[in-house]
């Protein structure tokens, strides 16, 4: 067997799943696409490990080891997208900057950090947020 299908093959697999990095909005749709890409650069490994006929089956080994990283990649990945899931009720890559703090301190949605009620967007308007800062300290 030639070493251009395999690489023909490793390349259209990294090519979708490049793709569906860029243009999904789903996490888990985004960590499927990882794992195609990871895929892909296994299928290379393997078949220049094969083509260069390595006594060791270096290419093999390192497979291995990527296989394991990309276990405990996907296993840290879907926990994290499940707890956004649980915490904010979407999975949207986009909706997951609304994470990140702000340089001045304020929240991404304007509102007040020291405000003790609620904005009123989930209907709980007036209702005293708990105070964590407390709880911290006690």
């Amino acid at each position: 067997m030639h070493l251009a299908y395999p690489a023909v093959l490793a390349v259209l697999l990294f090519c979708v799943g490049l793709y569906g990095v860029l243009a999904r909005r789903n996490a888990i749709l985004v960590l499927m696409s990882v794992e195609l890409m990871l895929n892909a650069v296994n299928l290379n490994l393997v078949a220049f490990d094969v083509w260069l006929r390595d006594k060791l089956h270096a290419g093999q080994a390192l497979t291995l080891f990527t296989i394991a990283v990309a276990a405990a990649e996907i296993g840290i990945g879907l926990a994290i997208v499940l707890l956004v899931y649980r915490n904010r009720g979407s999975s949207d890559v986009d909706r997951l900057r609304d994470l990140a703090e702000r340089p001045d301190g304020s929240d991404p949605d304007g509102s007040d950090p020291n405000d003790d009620t609620t904005d009123g967007a989930d209907g709980a308007a007036g209702r005293p947020r708990p105070d964590h800062r407390a709880e911290a300290a006690a």
